[in-house]
């Protein structure tokens, strides 16, 4: 009966950390995605002009 203890304890843990991680990464690309809309890098610079 331990066992399962523990291995539900360990299940969750790693729910957790999988989850902050997508919630990181959803943040992270997108603000990458609305900077890059406000400070274009030099390809985006030329293939507007």
């Amino acid at each position: 009966m331990i066992a399962a203890v523990v291995w539900h304890w360990w299940l969750g843990a790693g729910l957790l950390i999988a989850g902050i991680g997508a919630v990181v990464g959803l943040v992270a690309g997108y603000l990458k995605s609305v900077t890059a809309l406000k400070y274009p890098n030099r390809r985006q610079k030329q293939t507007q002009k």
